[in-house]
């Protein structure tokens, strides 16, 4: 249980342009007023400075692939505002294992790094983002249906309006709900099952997303992602 000091919640300031609008609405003033009463009453994670984290990595006019998760990780120390990433020393949650797996084999290669915060693909202009930014404890789901999905939305369809040539990486049926804000003419998706251990045997393991990220990419002259640092 902590205060949340609005110095220690602060959106990017390229994002915060972006998104000027949308943090406007009363339905965000709602969400703020929530979440930070629950950082108040309870364990949240991510820590507060970390809520934003993957647009302070990944300012607006630097992304060129979108990673798309669903909750912050609900145990202690792994959420750290990246989806599908956790906090350095943390023991690997199963989907990164099998996203490590999938990067080996789809590239052939032995990863350089096999650490759990991805702040290195970040940095690159990876947005690694969830659909929810907090959760309580040890209860997943919790923050799910308080606005957060709303404003998420909203940086999808931003991206995808104002931007060109982007790499939207959407798995599971989830992330893939979340792809109907994305415009497919002007941008490349790439979908499979969710690298779960439920579902990684049945779409996901073989899928080559890192390779074929990179492919469209370099056909769009830009640079490819370092996946294996």
């Amino acid at each position: 249980m902590s205060e949340v000091r609005e110095s220690d919640v602060k959106i990017e300031a390229s994002w915060k342009k972006a998104l000027e609008e949308e943090i406007g609405k009363d339905y965000f003033k709602t969400l703020r007023e929530f979440v930070k009463e629950e950082y108040k009453h309870a364990i949240i994670y991510p820590p507060p400075k970390n809520i934003f984290r993957a647009f302070e990595l990944t300012p607006f006019d630097k992304v060129e692939v979108v990673i798309l998760g669903q909750d912050p990780y609900h145990g202690p120390n792994q959420a750290n505002g990246l989806c599908f990433a956790v906090n350095e020393g943390v023991p690997l949650p199963p989907s990164l294992q099998n996203i490590f797996k999938e990067i080996e084999s789809d590239l052939g290669q032995k990863l350089i790094h096999r650490t759990g915060d991805l702040e290195r693909w970040a940095k690159q202009g990876v947005l690694l983002l969830n659909a929810t930014l907090t959760v309580k404890a040890r209860t997943a789901g919790s923050h799910q249906g308080k606005g957060w999905e709303e404003f998420t939305d909203a940086v999808i369809r931003t991206l995808s309006d104002r931007k060109e040539n982007l790499v939207f990486i959407l798995w599971g049926n989830y992330a893939k709900s979340k792809g109907a804000h994305i415009d497919r003419f002007k941008h490349c998706v790439i979908e499979s099952a969710h690298p779960s251990p439920f579902s990684a045997s049945n779409g996901f393991f073989g899928s080559k997303p890192f390779s074929k990220t990179n492919h469209y990419l370099i056909t769009q002259d830009k640079k490819p992602i370092d996946w294996l640092s």
